[in-house]
């Protein structure tokens, strides 16, 4: 004879959960049962149930390939270099405040607090949907302790702020350096007209390059900036930026060789040369 004990969760009239086991002795089955059920009410652990032993790393995988909403190369890279981490070889729900400090740590080992930042705020963004929207036990409070003691640790710090803006003459040797390498190489990137325009603009180079003739409404002196750099949403995140006259006059005197005000496209046979010295 033998003795079978199931327990059997509804909510809202469905099965959320099932298991049995099986036992030679009733007091047995009782036991396990009564212990059973007391682990699944924990504070997670139906989902601890129901998902086994899911690493970081497994949840890492789901976020990159379910996340709908186009992710940068840099955070992708970013979440795939941290699979190589111990945490990410530790089941979700064993992950607690200390090893989002131990990680913090090794991370700065070989980079700087700012870098170590970004590592855990590209982290932080797992953590933020595993459980709501998979039902994967990572305690998110956890991960946001692990930032703030990071911090006051000094593991982590926001990127540093300039002290100096270029003067005149460092201006003026670089546009005459990239002004004569244009006349050496004219199919080479026009980066004396790209440095001018960003001094002018205040984009960034990246945003610079990105820029089309189609994105150009001079009537209004203004360019559709794509994918503007945010702390929340880089990719997809265009906008519309006003252009003060010099950097109208940058663009209006670029010639139309390309889809893009400002091509990048090297040729491959073009001379190369070194920058300015000092």
């Amino acid at each position: 004879m033998s003795y079978t004990a199931q327990i059997r969760i509804k909510r809202n009239g469905k099965t959320v959960h099932s298991e049995s086991q099986t036992f030679d002795r009733k007091k047995l089955a009782v036991a396990w049962m009564n212990k059973r059920e007391g682990d699944l009410f924990e504070p997670g652990g139906l989902e601890r149930a129901r998902h086994g032993n899911v690493t970081l790393a497994d949840v890492i995988d789901q976020y990159i390939t379910e996340n709908a909403a186009p992710m940068g190369r840099t955070k992708e890279q970013v979440l795939r270099t941290l699979k190589g981490f111990d945490i990410a070889d530790l089941p979700c729900e064993e992950i607690t405040s200390a090893h989002i400090i131990a990680l913090a740590r090794e991370l700065s080992i070989d980079k700087k607090p700012q870098t170590v930042a970004n590592y855990l705020s590209h982290l932080s963004s797992v953590f933020a949907i595993a459980r709501p929207a998979w039902g994967y036990p990572l305690d998110r409070q956890a991960m946001q302790d692990g930032v703030i003691v990071a911090k006051r640790l000094g593991m982590t710090s926001k990127s540093r702020q300039r002290d100096r803006r270029p003067a005149l003459e460092e201006i003026d040797r670089l546009l005459t350096f990239f002004r004569q390498r244009s006349i050496q190489a004219p199919q080479s990137m026009p980066m004396d007209e790209i440095v001018l325009f960003a001094l002018f603009s205040t984009r960034r180079q990246d945003e610079i390059c990105r820029i089309t003739w189609a994105d150009l409404d001079e009537q209004n002196n203004r360019v559709l900036v794509r994918d503007m750099k945010n702390p929340g949403q880089k990719m997809g995140n265009d906008n519309w930026c006003d252009l003060p006259a010099p950097a109208m006059a940058v663009i209006q005197r670029a010639q139309q060789k390309d889809e893009r005000v400002f091509p990048t496209r090297r040729n491959p046979s073009a001379p190369t040369s070194q920058g300015p010295a000092g």
